[in-house]
């Protein structure tokens, strides 16, 4: 047994759960993707009690009928998920609102009470190409932050849930400097972050040093590890994240880096009640593969503890 694989104590703080993405879902329609249906049957038969929405449109977004196709498969929703371009300045506003409203409006009326931030790609997300530059200017970073402290003020204050911002991959809040000075730029009370194991390791971060750095800002994790000896091509490389992503560079736990028993373990140490949910992006996957894999993580993260 490795390591990362020995019996530890129950992180009774951590509530596991998956999402769309580890079934390959990555877009709310696309037929490379799993149905809703096929997802939803076996992410609840491998074990997990709680998911993400994943793309608004994946999942039905009438309430009542999305209730109804989880309460009877024993599932729960944790979070919504919406992209924003705010580092663009306050003439994206309207538009970002529109689309954070819609995705908030259905994940409050699923009793989740997380709506995960991801900023938007400066790589087209299918094509892979430069669509703006990687790096942010000064006055950029100025309306990231301040755009992201009114997101996390408005929408707490008009659906009553909470912020939590990704650092991900060829995004500009990527690395360990770029992480920290986001959360140096915006307000504790209003901006929390999603940790996402993987997407952290993959742009150099180390995810136990931030949870015990910056652990009043955690507010929610995601369970993704990559592989090394992949992830080090696609570095010397310059490969975009979609491809790397085909490579296979975001691999099944415990194959991978960071080692997640410790990630969970720093996580318990915060004495909070944290999300860990479970995504592995492989889009996109042939339609057998996700389940396998969903079982055997279920599996491993109990011989975590959690």
């Amino acid at each position: 047994m490795t390591a990362d694989a020995s019996p530890a104590p129950a992180l009774n703080r951590i509530r596991v759960g998956s999402a769309p993405d580890s079934w390959g879902v990555w877009f709310p329609d696309d037929d490379q993707q799993v149905p809703w249906q096929r997802f939803l049957d076996e992410v609840a038969e491998a074990g997990y009690e709680w998911i993400e929405l994943g793309p608004y449109g994946y999942l039905p977004t009438d309430p009542a009928r999305l209730a109804e196709e989880t309460g009877r498969r024993g599932l729960k929703v944790s979070a919504g998920t919406v992209f924003t371009s705010l580092h663009r300045g306050p003439e994206v506003w309207d538009a970002t609102w529109d689309h954070v409203s819609q995705v908030a409006e259905l994940t409050r009326a699923m009793g989740a009470g997380h709506l995960v931030v991801i900023p938007s790609f400066w790589r087209d997300d299918k094509t892979a190409e430069l669509i703006e530059p990687p790096m942010l200017s000064a006055e950029q970073w100025r309306h990231l932050s301040t755009g992201m402290e009114r997101l996390g003020r408005e929408v707490r204050e008009r659906f009553g849930l909470d912020i939590v911002v990704h650092p991900h991959a060829d995004t500009h809040i990527d690395t360990e400097e770029n992480v920290a000075r986001f959360l140096d730029a915006t307000d504790s009370g209003l901006v929390s972050l999603c940790l996402d194991t993987g997407h952290y390791a993959y742009c150099g971060g180390d995810s136990v040093k931030l949870i015990e750095t910056y652990g009043e800002r955690i507010g929610y994790l995601h369970l993704k590890q990559v592989d090394p000896e992949i992830l080090a091509d696609v570095v010397e490389n310059g490969v975009p994240f979609g491809p790397a992503v085909q490579r296979g560079v975001m691999c099944e736990p415990p194959n991978g880096v960071p080692a997640l028993g410790p990630v969970l373990t720093a996580a318990q140490n915060l004495e909070v009640d944290l999300f860990a949910i479970v995504e592995q992006d492989m889009y996109p996957c042939p339609p057998d593969q996700p389940f396998p894999i969903a079982e055997r993580t279920r599996r491993f993260l109990r011989s975590c503890g959690a």
